[in-house]
């Protein structure tokens, strides 16, 4: 019966096949291929019995399998058993998936089928670190209905590298890592250590991972500096978020083959747009200019240019600078100083569209109607001249302050400012009609003395300039969109979904002990929050609503399947306006050019899978940044506190929890805990859907939003926290 069943499955053929030959000189039997048979067999196979059944036998194909099974093996898809058989992990009750550390030792197994996590204990934590990859089995359930686990292998390993401070005892020493997710300490024995001193920070690099009887060892590969020199917390942030640092071996002959200067005879291809009075509006402290914009009357309405900085000229697929900026896919903004996603001689030169210097660039031709609505649209290559950089402070007092501009060109483009701003009326109330959500939040700067040190926070101030460079972006980006999407070019669009049904109904039971209702049903759209904001803007509690309606929504992502904006109410939108530091506007600039010269999708360099994984990748990539910044900006807020303990400020609950209340300062924006345990004379309750701890004998609760004092009672830099107490005023 069973040489039957194995002749019978060794006719079959690889419905993949063609893929793989295509992506391969020698074909490999395609894993789908491998699943259908095990599914088939129903049971574990030898390698020898797989080989035999898949008909697999010239050396190289035998080799190739082995080669395949263990990749398989490694992403989770097959367990190989004690006996050396392979196995369907999904047959066997087990889960792959990424590891999560918490600080207290514990961790979570984050399954790639997306079902339930598994918590994995501390003792299951013992063999792995944060971001490993795993196999675990479940184990048990607890009172709670949770599922626990238990590892079954480790697929992969996540930390090759480790950045944290070193300490001594006894002769060893070792590493408390700066991610408080990795809980275990990296042993460093004493002819690793390269001189490294007590509290540095430094580079680890792991030698022997953990196991669940020794913990990880290491080696000193770098030594960063003293914990508390200027400049480290971005050093740390680099290192911790493996952000990616030095350009690949190669590229400065790339380089110099693009030179310094635009080639001019490219110039006399393109559309020639350098008498146009084309300007760049940015803050004082910018540095690379992707966009300028023009405006002027056109029949009863408007054309609008938007020239974006054609770094697809110089970037091209499959090339060392390419790789280099997908492998970043974004430039990380930090205080004080930028990591940027192209190189200098591009992002702050050639690309850059600097004042009184020829650019190559990539414009889109908007028309606008009376009303404000986009009746036309054009894109092509063209080349262009910055007339002025312009600040939104400057535009700002001209605008709206009705300041004359001193300077004599100033004043030249005066008038075609002015018909931006009298666009940007139109532009604002088409979005209001559209009901798109416009949430007022509060964006922080850090001024630095001549010592690197903070020497103050302060918020920055929007002003109607913002909002009409912003107005001018968005509405290229539709049109972007719009244009890729009717010619079904593979893109990235950014896609925004709106709330999950969970966060639904607990905003719902929310507002409805606020008298207010959420309009929409299960599928609320934009224009439902919008009427929410209008209905609270004079009410006392309107930060506690708008804060609450924020959390509700879900972070905004890159995809190539189009689900529309749900933030902005747009049924598309893409990135379309930064380039120098977005990797998915480089690619929606190459689908553009495309489009230009085709006409339409065919031979295109990229197809829909690629772009799954783009979207995916540059989406990772903005989050880390995210995190990277967010890490360093924590870290000099708590360096610019620690002279501040015992002091008492006014502030704002901006996170009610479990175990506390998170109060950012008024004036200073600066965020800390108040541990539930400093809360006196009750015992505090929380409440997560009116998002506030009460107190059971007093009934005093204190609630998202609130105002209250605060004592500064301890900041710990190592962990980036800062504690506070009430006020003997509050208390």
């Amino acid at each position: 019966m069973s040489k039957k069943h194995t002749k019978k499955k060794s006719g079959k053929k690889d419905p993949y096949a063609g893929r793989e030959a295509a992506k391969y000189a020698n074909p490999i039997v395609s894993r789908e291929f491998i699943l259908n048979t095990l599914e088939s067999c129903g049971a574990p196979q030898s390698f020898e019995a797989l080989q035999r059944t898949l008909n697999i036998h010239k050396e190289d194909d035998v080799e190739a399998l082995r080669r395949r099974l263990g990749a398989m093996v490694r992403d989770g898809q097959l367990i190989r058993n004690r006996r050396g058989s392979y196995g369907l992990a999904s047959k066997m009750d087990l889960k792959a998936g990424r590891v999560v550390g918490h600080p207290d030792g514990f961790g979570f197994l984050i399954p790639d089928d997306g079902s339930d996590d598994l918590f994995l204990s501390a003792k299951q934590m013992r063999s792995l670190l944060h971001g490993d990859r795993a196999l675990a089995c479940v184990a048990g359930v607890d009172r709670r209905g949770k599922k626990e686990g238990a590892l079954v292998d480790v697929l992969s390993r996540a930390n090759e590298e480790v950045i944290g401070r070193f300490y001594r005892e006894r002769g060893m020493g070792y590493v408390a890592p700066d991610n408080k997710r990795i809980s275990q300490d990296i042993l460093i024995h004493p002819d690793n250590q390269q001189h490294a001193e007590e509290g540095q920070i430094v580079m680890a690099a792991i030698l022997e991972q953990p196991n669940k009887r020794s913990a990880p060892t290491g080696k000193i590969t770098e030594v960063l500096g003293d914990h508390m020199a200027p400049g480290m917390e971005i050093d740390i942030a680099i290192r911790a978020h493996a952000l990616p640092l030095k350009w690949p071996k190669g590229l400065q002959k790339e380089l110099d083959k693009i030179g310094g200067e635009v080639d001019p005879d490219v110039v006399t291809t393109r559309k020639d747009l350098r008498d146009l009075p084309l300007v760049t509006i940015d803050g004082e402290d910018a540095r690379d200019f992707d966009d300028a914009v023009y405006c002027e009357p056109h029949g009863k309405g408007w054309r609008l240019i938007v020239a974006i900085a054609d770094v697809s000229h110089y970037v091209e697929p499959s090339t060392k600078l390419d790789a280099a900026a997908q492998e970043r896919s974004t430039s990380v903004y930090f205080p004080g100083r930028v990591i940027p996603m192209l190189p200098e001689l591009l992002s702050n030169g050639l690309c850059s569209l600097n004042p009184d210097v020829d650019r190559l660039c990539m414009v889109c031709e908007m028309f606008f109607s009376h009303t404000g609505h986009m009746s036309n649209y054009n894109f092509y290559p063209a080349a262009m001249r910055s007339h002025a950089r312009l600040t939104y402070t400057q535009v700002g007092e001209w605008l709206m302050d009705n300041k004359t501009p001193e300077d004599a060109l100033h004043k030249e483009l005066l008038p075609h400012l002015q018909n931006l701003h009298a666009l940007y009326e139109l532009l604002q109330l088409h979005r209001q009609k559209r009901g798109a959500i416009d949430f007022s939040t509060t964006e922080t700067q850090i001024i630095f003395a001549d010592d690197k040190k903070i020497e103050r926070i302060v918020a920055r101030e929007r002003n109607d300039a913002h909002r009409l460079i912003e107005e001018c972006m968005i509405s290229a980006n539709i049109a972007a969109a719009d244009a890729l999407l009717k010619a079904e070019m593979p893109v990235l669009y950014r896609i925004h979904e709106g709330p999950s049904s969970e966060k639904l109904i607990d905003l719902r039971e929310f507002l409805s002990e606020l008298g207010l209702t959420l309009g929409g049903g299960d599928e609320p759209e934009p224009r439902h929050y919008v009427k929410i904001l209008d209905v609270i803007k004079d009410r006392p509690d309107a930060h506690l609503i708008q804060t609450v309606l924020l959390r509700s929504m879900q972070q905004a992502v890159y995809s190539p399947d189009n689900i529309g904006h749900f933030g902005l109410s747009l049924s598309h939108y893409c990135h379309f306006t930064s380039p120098i530091r977005r990797y998915p506007d480089l690619l929606v600039h190459r689908a553009l050019k495309h489009l230009h010269k085709a006409g339409n999708k065919h031979d295109y360099y990229y197809n829909h899978e690629q772009m799954v994984n783009f979207g995916e990748t540059c989406s990772m990539c903005e989050r880390r940044a995210d995190d990277a910044t967010r890490d360093a900006t924590d870290w000099l807020k708590c360096e610019y506190m620690m002279d501040k303990i015992g002091q008492e400020f006014d502030g704002t609950i901006t996170s009610v929890t479990s175990f506390g209340l998170f109060v950012e300062l008024d004036e200073i924006y600066v965020e800390g805990l108040v541990h539930i345990t400093s809360l006196h004379n009750d015992y505090y309750h929380y409440d997560p859907v009116k998002h506030r701890l009460c107190g059971e004998r007093t009934n005093s609760c204190y609630r998202l939003a609130d105002k209250i004092r605060v004592q500064v009672v301890r900041v710990d830099l190592d962990d980036k926290k800062i504690d506070f107490a009430l006020s003997t005023e509050e208390s």
